[in-house]
């Protein structure tokens, strides 16, 4: 094996060593034209000539040799197999008229673009070039003289910036030994400060073991000062001996009084002797071991990984709300960068422009005030003293297809409304059926009727479009999603009895699950049946959508429940929208009458759960229209 001379890669010769490898002709060409050029004036001499040799008039490829015009004759006899040897001009080195097969020793003929190889005709009709495309080595000499002819071109008509380029090199390498000179420099400084610190703090350490030390030394010279005075003759000992000698009895008692005292405290020291001080410095050990592998791993700052994109929390309503997280091992970010663009508009000449904020902090962010009906591409990267990261993957969202209207539930007309049970923030609403259902279980078969229960969101809308989104429980029996005309909704709902027919279709207007084709006139209502987590769609509805039913396209069929339903209300059109809020896939396009205010609204037959849309960004103080007065929220 050796390295390749292009880019570095071993390349393993095989059992045939340079043998298996083509001459590289064109390369001897060059190099003989140098040596030409060197050696200009220099007579290339006969290689057969007695000395001293003459001077080279031909040469022969065959013999791989120079003659001159006498050896020539005598080396090339007529009527030999050497005398059809072709002469030709002297040179110092001889290559065969064309490029050998290495493996079968003939010419080669065709180029192998899938093994990147001349190959002859053996090589050709071999199993190891069964499917390839090969093509005549003049094809392929066109083809790439071509694109080499076009390749140089183009670099020697940008001489100027590839001097430019030289330049910024340099300058560059100038910079790289500047920053490198100071980058070692800030190491060697924060390694030397790490030294003082260590240094500072083995002085401290080494300074409260010297005054243990002292201390304990200082106890234990007291104690043996107090053994040394109990020695005979010596000390303690050896005054109680003199007292005990004095026979004047209250001379006696005044001495002994406070001798006695001592005597006993050394008699008890005695007894129960224990040094006054340990010997050990156990607990003057250091832990180093965190502070070992904290100096082991010392290492230079990483620029943090490409964030991950957390897509179940991100998405587009009012604002858009981006979340993301770093890898496990990723560096810490101070702060990151969002770039974000639509994807929609026709793209301008020049690179893509993004539009940026910068300095974000935390993981996650707002962007106001998004164009609706648009597709936008977001990515984030973080950035940390090494400087910026990857960029994570790109995220699309789809943004609403009109302003998003905030509005509250307000369960006040509709009929039953002990049977709704609304939230604190009037988000959502679940609808408990409770006794009356049950007792209404034991009709059935006698004519039994079904509650309807109402609530209508507390926003009425007079002008433009508007857009919301709501969540339906999968586990509902029956929930029809709509808007309406106000006035309509409280007359229907408000003064109709408790109970109505399942006969009976409860808005009395267009609905998805059954449509009268011969009125003309719009609907009061337009809802959107569920129930089961499947959506009812009518004949119309599944025609229009490319939904085919069992019995054809003209029958009723259903589809899945997504997890959001958007509606879509087109005030000046009369016409509401019935969406996919997650993939904004149309569902249903209906027709309603909008002569006056027209309100949300949600129905409930059975049990059933919605809960609105929460909106990303802070609602604005706003004016509503309910029952024909205005409320300030």
């Amino acid at each position: 094996m050796f390295p390749c001379p292009a880019c570095q890669g071993d390349v393993e010769l095989g059992e045939r060593g340079l043998a298996g490898l083509f001459r590289n002709l064109t390369l001897e060409r060059v190099v003989e034209r140098y040596r030409q050029s060197v050696s200009v004036g220099g007579a290339i001499l006969c290689q057969l000539c007695k000395p001293p040799p003459l001077e080279a008039t031909k040469g022969c490829t065959e013999c791989r040799a120079t003659f001159c015009n006498e050896c020539f004759k005598l080396f090339h006899p007529w009527g030999t197999q050497k005398a059809q040897h072709e002469p030709t001009l002297p040179t110092l080195s001889f290559r065969p008229k064309g490029l050998m097969c290495p493996d079968h020793k003939e010419e080669v003929t065709h180029y192998c673009k899938t093994c990147q190889r001349l190959v002859c005709q053996l090589c050709r009709v071999r199993r190891t070039h069964s499917g390839h495309k090969i093509t005549p080595v003049l094809s392929a000499y066109q083809a790439l003289k071509d694109k080499l002819t076009k390749s140089l071109t183009y670099i020697l008509g940008n001489q100027d910036t590839v001097q430019t380029q030289i330049c910024e090199l340099e300058e560059t390498v100038r910079h790289t030994e500047v920053s490198g000179q100071q980058a070692k420099e800030e190491v060697s400084q924060l390694v030397r400060g790490l030294g003082a610190v260590l240094e500072e703090r083995r002085a401290s350490l080494l300074q409260a073991i010297e005054e243990c030390q002292q201390e304990r030394l200082a106890r234990l010279s007291a104690q043996i000062q107090e053994h040394r005075s109990l020695l005979d003759g010596s000390g303690l000992v050896g005054y109680a001996q003199e007292v005990l000698k004095e026979t004047d009895q209250p001379c006696f008692v005044q001495a002994a009084k406070q001798l006695h005292n001592r005597i006993a405290r050394a008699t008890e020291a005695l007894q129960m002797f224990r040094p006054a001080a340990s010997s050990s410095f156990r607990h003057c050990q250091l832990d180093v071991g965190r502070e070992m592998k904290l100096l082991t791993e010392l290492n230079f700052l990483r620029v943090p990984e490409a964030p991950v994109i957390d897509t179940q929390r991100t998405f587009a309503y009012d604002q858009i709300f981006l979340c993301w997280r770093l890898p496990p091992h990723s560096p810490p970010a101070w702060h990151y960068t969002i770039e974000f663009r639509r994807t929609d508009v026709p793209a301008q000449p020049g690179p893509t422009r993004w539009q940026r904020r910068e300095e974000v902090r935390g993981t996650s962010a707002l962007l106001e005030n998004p164009d609706t009906g648009s597709v936008y591409v977001l990515r984030v990267r973080g950035c940390n003293k090494a400087g910026y990261g990857e960029y994570s993957e790109d995220v699309h969202l789809h943004t609403p297809p009109a302003p998003v209207l905030h509005f509250f539930l307000d369960g006040r007309w509709g009929t039953s409304r002990e049977r709704l049970a609304i939230s604190k923030d009037q988000r959502a609403v679940r609808s408990v059926p409770g006794l009356p259902l049950l007792l209404a279980a034991e009709r059935l078969l006698t004519g039994c009727h079904l509650s309807v229960d109402v609530v209508l969101g507390d926003v009425a809308v007079t002008q433009g479009r508007s857009y919301w989104a709501c969540a339906v429980d999968p586990a509902s029996y029956l929930v029809k999603v709509g808007v309406g005309l106000e006035s309509k909704l409280q007359e229907s709902f408000q003064g109709a009895p408790d109970v109505i027919s399942p006969r009976y279709d409860p808005d009395s207007g267009h609905d998805s699950g059954a449509e009268d084709a011969t009125v003309e006139a719009s609907p009061p209502f337009a809802f959107l049946t569920i129930g089961m987590g499947k959506i009812l769609l009518g004949a119309g509805a599944s025609s229009n959508a490319g939904l085919t039913g069992r019995d054809g396209p003209a029958a009723s069929c259903t589809v899945p429940l997504p997890p959001r339903l958007g509606i879509c209300l087109d005030y000046e059109r009369g016409r509401v929208s019935f969406l996919d809020a997650v993939s904004f896939r149309g569902l249903l396009e209906c027709p309603l009458d909008c002569s006056g205010p027209v309100c949300p609204a949600f129905c409930f037959i059975g049990g059933g759960a919605v809960q609105l849309q929460e909106p990303v960004g802070t609602k604005p103080e706003r004016k509503v229209t309910i029952g024909g007065f205005a409320k300030l929220d």
